[in-house]
């Protein structure tokens, strides 16, 4: 059986402001260079990341498991 797993990643153009590190309920996001990175284990697809990025780089994921 092939299991789905939701999850968000950032795209070029994150201006690294921070505001999705500090609203992920579950720390998912990290910082990396040149952007953050979120971590598909942890992520639970609840969307604040993306309802609080204001370069709107933040998009959903699909990764095969």
């Amino acid at each position: 059986m092939i299991k789905f797993i939701m999850a968000h990643y950032i795209e070029q153009g994150c201006i690294r402001c921070g505001a999705c590190v500090e609203e992920c309920p579950t720390n998912s996001i990290v910082s990396a260079e040149p952007i953050f990175l979120i971590d598909a284990d942890t992520c639970t697809d609840c969307m604040v990341c993306v309802s609080v990025c204001p370069v709107d780089v933040i998009k959903k994921l699909k990764v095969k498991q």
